[in-house]
């Protein structure tokens, strides 16, 4: 339990986060000396709407009156269905629940309580055979309660499963394919390669970057439209104002094919001349907000996925993300499984794919896009500036990418 004063005077920024609201005078005070000290600065702040509101997250069953040993039944329950292989060597179940009031004021007028109930779990399986040793993984969490963390039977019988069949998978061999990308890595695509280069705080400073993400700009095909929209409510990313007291909204980061916008904090608004977004956000009442994303992905068109596989030859299928890297506009990103597309077929399985590249090449490079939107939240989250993880959703259709680098032996 914790506070915090943010104060802009005279163009500089003071913050102090406290534990007890008591000495909060004092509080302001120190903050409005720390602001004065590196003031001079060219700071101004975009305008928004005075907010007086009261948000509480909906949810089916609260994970509060759910006692503590049904929640360890459960992970024992969902542990026990993975560890049922004698080739599954580790398990790993992790369960995850949160209920926050958030109290937001400025001098302005505002004054907003948020209450936000989360709900999460993942499992883990490792499966090894001699020195070969694989793993598959899965996770749920956002704002609809405990009920979305029941039933997962069949997924932790799946991830299991997916890491056995990954003992016996060939490992790929590198080159240039053409490759479909499920909705679970066309969102972690969307979040890191693309998402990340559209938040204003990191673009208004680089001037190579601002070039490069000039509005008006052509990325890809008409089809292509990327959106982050804080308003979906249930969502992991769900907030319906930032940490600024900024009403969120649905915003298209590119629409059919065109850089439209990007996302921004009131200073950066205010700096780069362009209308806010409600994308603040703070991790918690200790960090200073900035500009982050909230639910991010890539919009459905009508290409069905049996259609777009019919019609592929030769290539990939690439499924989820064990992770990655980006560095500007290059990427990195391993997929979790993956199959050798062959005829307009998938056939066998093949693990160590590794997707590299250019973000704006391969968003050039995407010929088909599904109809298929699904959204995945989870308890891993996003990171930046040192807060992490922030609660956030990524995901998209099915796509298909022409000319996709493969790392492999």
């Amino acid at each position: 339990m914790g506070g915090s004063v943010r104060a802009l005077v005279k163009g500089g920024w003071g913050f102090v986060a406290f534990n007890d609201i008591e000495n909060l005078s004092n509080y302001v005070k120190m903050a409005c000396e720390q602001a004065e000290l590196v003031g001079n600065k060219d700071v101004s702040l975009a305008k928004t709407k005075v907010i007086n509101d009261v948000v509480k997250t909906q949810v089916e069953v609260d994970p509060e009156d759910v006692s503590l040993t049904d929640k360890h039944d459960l992970c024992q329950k969902y542990n026990d269905i993975i560890l049922s292989s004698k080739k599954i060597q580790t398990s790993s179940v992790r369960y995850v629940d949160s209920h926050s009031i958030l109290y937001f004021a400025n001098l302005e007028g505002s004054f907003i309580v948020s209450e936000n109930i989360f709900c999460g779990v993942s499992v883990l399986a490792m499966a090894k055979d001699g020195m070969n040793i694989q793993q598959a993984y899965n996770s749920v969490g956002d704002l609809r309660g405990y009920k979305n963390v029941e039933n997962f039977d069949e997924q932790c019988e799946e991830v299991a499963k997916r890491a056995i069949d990954l003992l016996s998978a060939k490992p790929v061999k590198a080159g240039k394919y053409t490759v479909i990308v499920d909705p679970k890595l066309c969102g972690v695509f969307t979040h890191e390669a693309f998402g990340h280069l559209s938040e204003a705080d990191f673009i208004y400073e680089n001037k190579k970057l601002c070039e490069v993400m000039k509005i008006g700009k052509r990325f890809g095909s008409d089809e292509l439209s990327i959106v982050d929209n804080g308003t979906l409510e249930g969502e992991a990313g769900y907030i319906k104002y930032d940490s600024e007291g900024t009403p969120t909204q649905k915003t298209y980061l590119i629409k059919d094919g065109i850089l439209t916008s990007r996302l921004h904090s009131r200073e950066t608004a205010a700096k780069m001349n362009e209308n806010t977004t409600g994308n603040a956000r703070a991790i918690s009442y200790a960090n200073e907000p900035i500009v982050r994303m909230t639910n991010t992905y890539m919009e459905p068109r009508n290409r069905s996925f049996d259609n777009m596989l019919a019609s592929t030859d030769e290539g990939i299928y690439a499924k989820g993300s064990l992770g990655g890297q980006t560095n500007t506009e290059m990427f990195t990103f391993s997929a979790e499984e993956a199959y050798r597309i062959k005829g307009g077929k998938i056939c066998e399985k093949i693990r160590d794919v590794v997707l590299t590249g250019n973000v704006f090449d391969t968003l050039m490079n995407i010929d088909a896009i599904g109809d298929d939107l699904v959204l995945f939240g989870g308890l891993g989250g996003c990171g930046k500036g040192g807060q992490s993880p922030l609660r956030v959703s990524d995901g998209g259709p099915h796509i298909r990418i022409r000319n996709v680098t493969i790392g492999g032996r």
